[in-house]
């Protein structure tokens, strides 16, 4: 492994960051061996006022915006030349924040929580389909996007060992120095 800045190079993978110019918000990403990972902060404003739109009480929009929500962006990139499977299951992926080493916070584990809190059903509905899938697979050229949770504090700083399997064959990348969005609000800009 070397590491040059913000660069990371772990067998063949390469991990960056930089700032997304729709988000306008940084991103970090992960690129090679058939697949690229992108996750993009999410502003706790944006993400109270998406689930709030979506059903949700105030105080349950709250603790959802309070949890480190970045969007997601996972992508096969094998060639039609060179076909390769790709298959994830979140609860693989290891967060580090400080000395404390944790797993992302599904779907199933909010559902548990959605359910004992009685949170209305079409919220409920309406936050598995925002989240990305805890397992998927995907052929040459698939992707697919979703919210991922990492139940950290606004402004955290923590590594992420993100691992998903190219043909059966386990691979491993950390992403090194990804930062929670603070929680401030930015005005809405026209493109």
């Amino acid at each position: 492994m070397s590491i040059f800045g913000s660069l990371i190079l772990v067998g063949g993978v390469q991990a960056s960051t930089g700032v997304d110019p729709e988000a306008r918000l940084p991103y970090w990403e992960v690129r090679g061996n058939d697949v690229s990972i992108r996750f993009v902060q999410r502003l706790p404003d944006q993400t109270r006022g998406f689930f709030l739109a979506r059903g949700f009480k105030p105080a349950q929009a709250g603790t959802i915006a309070q949890s480190c929500v970045f969007q997601s962006i996972f992508k096969n990139t094998s060639s039609p030349s060179g076909p390769a499977t790709i298959q994830y299951n979140l609860r693989e992926w290891s967060i580090h924040a400080g000395t404390q080493r944790r797993g992302m916070k599904t779907r199933e584990d909010w559902k548990q929580e959605w359910q004992a809190g009685r949170v209305a059903r079409p919220a409920q509905l309406a936050f598995e389909w925002a989240l990305l899938p805890t397992r998927q697979q995907y052929g040459p050229g698939d992707y697919n996007w979703g919210m991922s949770v990492f139940n950290l504090k606004p402004g955290t700083q923590f590594d992420l060992d993100v691992v998903w399997y190219r043909n059966g064959h386990r691979q491993v990348a950390r992403i090194k120095a990804i930062r929670c969005a603070a929680d401030v609000t930015m005005e809405p800009t026209d493109p």
